[in-house]
């Protein structure tokens, strides 16, 4: 079974999905199988991350921030993709650091996450975005 789940974003930060698979995994009557998820962009990525605590949400988007720095700054001088605007190859480099696919087990028909885990895109540009993320169960 295939489906495609369309995540709006409002620039870099993380944008939980995790309600959307759950109900998704759970009306394709699948009692137990895999899920596979990939992002067909190229300056996002998918997490699987803690959706207790908001801090840990600010923490990931300021470390990465300061790992990979806009085009702007000028420790990325060196850079030479920069038509696209002073995020856009940091955000390739984040993308390229972190994971586009996801494979998480299905048991009783939902994802079998942790406790305070939850289904991340992960936004890398400023602008806002329309994502699309596959999803595969078998």
């Amino acid at each position: 079974m295939q489906s495609e789940f369309q995540i709006s974003t409002r620039g870099q930060g993380l944008y939980e999905f995790t309600r959307e698979v759950v109900g998704w995994t759970r009306a394709q009557g699948v009692e137990a199988g895999l899920l596979t998820l990939f992002v067909r962009h190229t300056s996002c990525s998918l997490l699987i991350q803690e959706n207790a605590d908001p801090e840990v949400q600010t923490d990931l988007r300021n470390y990465f921030a300061r790992l990979v720095p806009p085009t702007s700054d000028p420790a990325m001088g060196y850079l030479t993709h920069t038509y696209e605007g002073p995020d856009d190859m940091p955000a390739h480099i984040k993308a390229a650091m972190m994971p586009v696919s996801l494979t998480i087990p299905v048991s009783g028909g939902v994802p079998v996450l942790g406790t305070w885990q939850g289904i991340y895109l992960f936004e890398h540009r400023d602008a806002p975005h329309s994502r699309n993320v596959a999803a595969h169960l078998v």
